[in-house]
């Protein structure tokens, strides 16, 4: 993929005080040139047309591109460094506000979610704090258009409410790297930096594992598409959520599978929540629509014991797991002492 520097331009007018409100710095400029694909187009090329859904953001690195907002709102011309196309990726399918078309012979800067998403992981601080500016940006734009095009007031009043939520998930920068997108519980990073939290304040406590698999997940993908498959796994994430309790934590680790720790001092304790898992996901299983809003859960539980590492108890927890999946699934198995042969 080819990528492109900071141009001279950008990083000698970094500290411009007449700047646009649509031009990044250069120190975010270098970072979105880190990820963003370069594109080369002529002069009257047409990126997108107003009411187009779009997932993609664009930097003007060299040329001019014009935005046709209609109506009687001004055209405006954005030069190097300004961006534009922001909220297809806030919001993701936004519909364009604007034609947006090449004045001159231009070099830009693409991206998608996807690569938006990396630089969170490369430089969260900084992403932040072009969010929170572009937020801000949108917002006043968004409430101009309201005042004089009333028949879109609904539209434009639902993209502020999405992205006054959006800055105010964005008040902990790391949330950016630690939650899993799709159900909002804690992903894989920050399962793991809890766990060495923990290991540090309370290496005295028990606790017991719940590592958590879809049963016939594959198949409710291939027959249903993965929207449906989405929507069980969010369901499967409220049980997580439901069951744990102030001092518990569920986990995406990845795929359809999820984790759950809990307090706990006796294997009774892990196996009743795991009893309570399992119970739910089939009661709702029960009640199958079409298509289906949840699918029937395997459990391994184990107890974790102070002194052990991750691996350890993953390797309990998954042979447990192995064991009921090849049971037929739709059940919890336990994993105590050294791991038995499978």
């Amino acid at each position: 993929m080819e990528r492109e520097p900071a141009p001279a331009a950008a990083r000698a007018a970094a500290h411009d005080p007449h700047a646009s409100p649509a031009a990044l710095t250069a120190e975010e400029y270098a970072l979105f040139a880190q990820v963003g694909r370069v594109r080369r187009c002529e002069p009257g090329e047409r990126l997108f047309r107003r009411g187009d859904l779009g997932t993609t953001m664009y930097v003007v690195t060299q040329g001019e591109v014009e935005l046709d907002f209609g109506d009687d709102l001004a055209v405006k011309r954005l030069g190097p460094r300004e961006f534009f196309g922001e909220l297809g990726l806030l919001i993701g399918d936004h519909a364009r506000s604007a034609d947006a078309t090449t004045v001159t012979a231009c070099v830009l800067l693409e991206l998608s979610q996807e690569e938006f998403e990396r630089l969170a992981e490369r430089d969260p601080r900084q992403l932040s704090h072009f969010l929170r500016r572009s937020i801000e940006r949108v917002v006043r734009n968004e409430q101009s258009l309201i005042g004089r095009l009333r028949r879109r007031n609904l539209d434009l009043q639902t993209a502020l409410d999405t992205l006054r939520a959006t800055n105010h998930r964005l008040s902990v920068t790391e949330e950016l790297t630690r939650t899993d997108e799709l159900t909002g519980l804690t992903n894989r990073r920050g399962f793991l930096l809890h766990l060495q939290q923990r290991r540090r304040e309370d290496a005295a406590r028990r606790r017991g594992l719940l590592l958590v698999d879809c049963d016939s997940f594959k198949r409710i993908n291939d027959e249903y598409g993965h929207l449906v498959g989405d929507r069980v796994l969010q369901g499967v994430a409220n049980i997580l959520r439901s069951a744990a309790g102030p001092d518990d934590l569920a986990c995406r680790l990845g795929g359809d599978e999820f984790c759950l720790l809990v307090r706990a001092d006796h294997p009774d304790e892990v196996l009743r929540m795991g009893e309570f898992v399992v119970n739910t996901a089939r009661a709702l299983h029960a009640l199958q629509s079409d298509p289906p809003q949840m699918a029937t859960l395997s459990v391994g539980a184990c107890l974790l014991l102070p002194g052990q590492d991750w691996d350890e108890w993953y390797a309990y927890a998954d042979a447990a797991l192995y064991r009921a999946k090849r049971l037929g699934g739709n059940r919890v198995e336990w994993q105590d002492g050294a791991l038995a042969p499978a």
